[in-house]
């Protein structure tokens, strides 16, 4: 007869809850320190509701506090935590990186001079960013 007892399943659910929360929702740490595979975490996770929505509140208080903690680094005047924060919460205000790309297809300037192919895609940048 194969399988986990319910009571040994409760518990083990339990210790890796408790081992999730101390690794700050890193799930490869809590497994091993509460002695599960992570095929049995994702199991318990996929099949019991109660277990997921625990699971998915310590990825969430995980999140609060990676998000305090770079308000605190904006706080403190780091460049880099304003362009992230800005890239992130901001696209709505325009605070996004671009890249355009220009095809050409070769054909299409065969008759042309290197240079002439180059003041054509000039101006195709030009009228990109217009």
């Amino acid at each position: 007869m194969g399988g986990t007892s319910p009571k040994k399943t409760a518990a083990n659910k339990k210790r890796v809850l408790e081992c999730l929360e101390k690794s700050l929702g890193i799930v490869t740490t809590a497994c091993k320190k509460a002695n599960i595979t992570r095929v049995t975490f994702y199991q318990y996770y996929n099949k019991d509701a109660e277990f997921a929505k625990e699971v998915d509140d310590i990825q969430n208080i995980t999140l609060d506090f990676a998000e305090g903690k770079l308000l605190e680094n904006i706080q403190k005047g780091s460049d880099t935590a304003v362009i992230f924060y800005l890239k992130t919460k901001g696209k709505k205000r325009g605070y996004i990186e671009r890249t355009e790309h220009v095809t050409v297809q070769k054909d299409e300037f065969s008759e042309f001079t290197d240079e002439e192919i180059q003041a054509k895609v000039d101006k195709l940048k030009k009228d990109v960013k217009e």
